[in-house]
């Protein structure tokens, strides 16, 4: 156990990104928020397409530098993670059900839509309804907060306030960065139209500050109405700045195409008496052609797909790594990111305080990670179903029971679970193998490797098989020659036996599978010569 003060220490000093964060908070406020207030830590997130990993991150990345805060000084903190579900929907996105109906309710504030799934009160509360389900999931501790429930409660009405007190100080603002054909129709405040339920883009009139009354026109009428209650609300930028004033916001993070919308929002928090919040800008999530992830076309990961073939460790791992690199985000990187993350997490229980800090898994799991590791990678186990072809549960124990003495899914459940993972992602991701013919020296090698394993029994170490297989590929076969590099023979032990271009140790593999069953591959691909 570290000691806290200790631990206290080098949170101060180190330099992994979560602690780099916390630091602009502590010089934001040195002795701590006044009055001992908790320091105000928001996500945002806008509900008019299906949550998607890039909405997931920012809730995870900020949690992090939370806990980083939390570390370095031992004071209150909160989150709250913020839904604009007030906003009108602006388009029909591409991957839900019931378009035509969605359709019809355009411009309407997403929690007076319809749900198109029929399953909750609208589509925002089911867009909500998702992302905080994972959240739950995952363990976060946030507060929820919706738009519509704090216009129309009246939580705003303050701030709104101050909007109409200082209407012509922000179209200031906003109006130098609109063409001037959206200049003349432009307003911050967006009336919901008492005919349609619209959310409307009209210029308005200030007509009673203190009242909160502005004029407009809907439908060739001139309409009169308060923007308390919910009859209106602000265009996003004036709002996100609205939002930081009201509710005191210390700490947000956003992506860098908001960066212009960052400063905009930090203007008008100035001007409604309130200070921009410190935060990360990160680089954007691509997809696997290199484009912007976007909500409405779902080109990117669901967060269900990628917990279907890779636990929730995994896809915090990839998500902790480099926010500000932009990074494709595809399901051939789980893999990967399954065999870092347990590599990361074997490191730690050896490491200084100092490393173990700078550890992504300290960060992922808000301290010290549970205690168990892995006796095979992920990508062993990959490599294991592959070559079985249609593999169960009880067939891949059967295999491991060998190469680990007494395992079992009760003494190892982490990966009892992986197994699971390995079986989907073959089963649905991966290529299926295709073994090409030896050739060459490759011949002759794999026929010395048959030899040198007959003459091993079934007991032998993955590290002596390793050995035999490192050896093979630096010898020489008469006039056939050798491999110019030991990487080749490798190579052609993957595409030959495996079916696949890179593959595990086969020292390794071939312990796990067995050395009869890998005897057999290599008759099969000498079968083929």
């Amino acid at each position: 156990m570290t000691d806290p003060q200790m631990l206290r220490a080098a949170a101060l000093e180190s330099k992994a990104w979560p602690y780099e964060e916390a630091r602009k908070l502590i010089k934001r406020y040195p002795e701590g928020k006044p009055g001992g207030e908790a320091m105000l830590f928001e996500t945002g997130y806008g509900p008019s397409g299906l949550p998607h990993i890039g909405t997931f991150q920012e809730v995870l990345r900020t949690t992090m530098v939370r806990h980083a805060y939390e570390e370095m000084t031992g004071l209150p903190t909160r989150l709250v993670a913020f839904s604009d579900d007030m906003d009108g929907l602006r388009k029909v996105p591409d991957n839900v059900p019931n378009k035509e109906m969605l359709g019809l309710h355009l411009g309407k504030p997403l929690t007076r839509i319809p749900d198109p799934f029929g399953c909750h009160e609208s589509f925002a509360h089911h867009n909500n309804a998702m992302l905080r389900q994972f959240l739950d999931q995952f363990g976060f501790l946030y507060e929820f907060v919706s738009s519509t429930d704090y216009y129309a409660s009246g939580r705003f009405d303050g701030k709104l306030r101050e909007v109409l007190r200082n209407y012509d100080a922000i179209m200031g603002v906003m109006l130098p960065t609109l063409r001037a054909e959206r200049q003349a129709t432009y307003s911050p405040v967006l009336p919901v139209s008492p005919k349609s339920g619209v959310v409307l883009q009209v210029p308005v009139e200030v007509l009673d500050a203190e009242a909160g009354l502005i004029a407009f026109e809907d439908e060739g009428e001139r309409i009169t109405q308060s923007i308390f209650g919910g009859q209106a609300k602000l265009q996003w930028k004036p709002d996100w700045g609205m939002r930081w004033a009201a509710l005191g916001v210390d700490y947000e993070m956003y992506g860098k195409d908001l960066i212009d919308s960052g400063v905009l929002g930090g203007k008008i928090a100035a001007i409604l008496g309130g200070r921009k919040p410190e935060g990360l800008i990160y680089e954007l999530f691509l997809d696997a052609k290199g484009e912007k992830i976007s909500k409405s076309k779902g080109n990117g990961l669901s967060i269900e797909e990628w917990l279907r073939y890779g636990p929730d460790e995994s896809l915090a791992f990839y998500i902790y790594r480099e926010p500000k690199k932009a990074k494709s985000l595809h399901l051939g990187l789980i893999p990967r990111a399954i065999d870092d993350y347990w590599q990361f997490r074997g490191n730690y229980a050896g490491q200084e305080v100092a490393q173990r800090l700078g550890n992504p898994v300290h960060h992922i799991h808000n301290g010290p990670p549970p205690a168990e590791t892995l006796p095979v990678t992920f990508g062993l186990l990959l490599n294991l179903v592959g070559v079985m072809r249609e593999a169960s549960k009880e067939q891949v124990w059967g295999y491991l029971a060998n190469y680990v003495p007494g395992a079992t899914p009760e003494t190892w459940p982490a990966l009892d679970a992986l197994i699971g993972y390995a079986i989907a992602y073959v089963r649905d991701v991966a290529e299926k193998p295709v073994r090409r013919a030896p050739e060459g020296v490759e011949v002759a090698a794999l026929k010395r490797l048959d030899a040198e394993l007959a003459g091993l029994g079934e007991d032998a170490s993955a590290e002596d098989i390793q050995n035999i297989v490192y050896e093979i590929g630096k010898a020489q076969f008469g006039d056939l020659g050798g491999f110019a590099e030991l990487r080749d023979w490798f190579k052609a032990l993957y595409e030959t036996l495996l079916g696949t271009s890179q593959g595990p140790r086969m020292g390794s593999f071939i312990a796990l599978y067995g050395i009869e069953n890998s005897r057999k591959l290599i008759a099969e691909a000498l079968a083929k010569a």
